[in-house]
């Protein structure tokens, strides 16, 4: 049976697997504490806003969570992870082992006995096949002690199981894609609200995963910053080498000035012709600001007056804009340069 002094630490996504794994362990009297292991491409927003997150968690699951940036060392895996890319972009079982083994890390640190997850055998075809589990379990150093309480009694026993700090029939058998015992579950603990299974990891998504593999294939050094520019707005790789990002509505400008950087260019038309705001980052010769002022004024409202539009730009930095010349570019003169 379990003991009141017991510490988990669940490797926890938001989704509900993961929060009714908590819940389970909670019932036996286990203390967790949940961690979310963020990067640019899942969960990162959360930074700006932990302790309220924190709260908003406690207050719906009665779960301790704590965020854990894993940022570099996620950019660094994603160019060449060891057992490839899914569908997309997603290195669904790489990404796993960093996760588990990053949790592994902070046993001693937070006072956890072993480590558990929300899996369950059989749900998804890269990273949640028995084979592929032990894999996981092996390379991130954690075999026998990374738990899977919703599917655990699938599966050999591991060591918390063992020595009695979990008690293995109250553990349970899901398996398969179905959603139903998750559902059925979460209801024997009134909980009501949570995420819906879609959404989660951006590099499964495969327009903005396609996005993302060009880029990582064209540019040597990625940064987070780089990759929160990729979510968005539309992006284009001038003949000088710099990389131009263009907003696609209002709020989309309001975040390009947000991830501005030292050495970036920020461009806009004046307040005479309504038009796009630009971010120009990698480059910033006369051809590349050109260039951007050019397609600035292409995707600025349509009207007789476009073509006399004047772009003003300046460098991060700098609060005095300069003004720019360029003509609209033509569809055909830009084609190539789209990502």
């Amino acid at each position: 049976m379990s003991d009141q002094g017991v510490t988990a630490l669940a490797l926890f996504s938001g989704g509900l697997d993961s929060i009714l794994a908590c819940r389970l362990l909670m019932a036996q009297g286990i203390r967790v504490i949940a961690i979310r292991f963020v990067t640019p491409f899942f969960g990162y927003e959360l930074l700006a806003r932990e302790e309220d997150y924190r709260r908003e968690v406690a207050a719906e699951y009665g779960i301790d969570v704590r965020l854990r940036d894993i940022n570099e060392k996620y950019l660094k895996m994603l160019r060449d992870p060891a057992h490839g890319y899914g569908k997309n972009f997603n290195p669904c079982v790489d990404c796993k082992i960093l996760i588990a083994s990053e949790a592994k890390s902070l046993l001693d640190e937070l006072g956890g006995s072993f480590l558990f997850s929300g899996e369950v055998v059989g749900q998804r075809p890269m990273s949640q096949r028995r084979d592929t589990l032990r894999i996981i379990e092996k390379e991130s150093g954690c075999e026998g002690i990374l738990l899977r309480p919703l599917c655990a009694l699938n599966l050999i026993e591991t060591l918390p199981e063992r020595q009695g700090m979990v008690d293995r029939q109250k553990l349970l058998a899901f398996t398969g894609r179905t959603r139903q015992p998750q559902i059925s579950l979460a209801a024997s603990f009134g909980i009501k609200n949570y995420p819906s299974p879609a959404g989660g990891c951006v590099l499964t998504d495969p327009n903005k995963a396609s996005r993302i593999r060009r880029f990582y294939e064209e540019n040597a050094n990625i940064a987070a910053n780089d990759v929160l520019l990729l979510m968005f707005g539309r992006h284009f790789c001038l003949p000088g080498g710099a990389w131009l990002v263009l907003g696609r509505n209002e709020a989309e400008n309001d975040l390009l000035i947000e991830l501005l950087e030292p050495g970036d260019v920020y461009l806009r038309c004046d307040e005479s012709w309504p038009g796009p705001s630009a971010l120009l980052r990698r480059s910033a010769g006369d051809d590349d600001l050109a260039a951007a002022a050019g397609l600035i004024k292409r995707y600025s409202k349509k009207g007789e007056g476009r073509e006399h539009a004047i772009v003003l730009w300046r460098r991060v930095g700098n609060e005095e804009f300069n003004k720019i010349e360029a003509p609209v570019l033509s569809d055909v003169a830009f084609q190539d340069w789209m990502r």
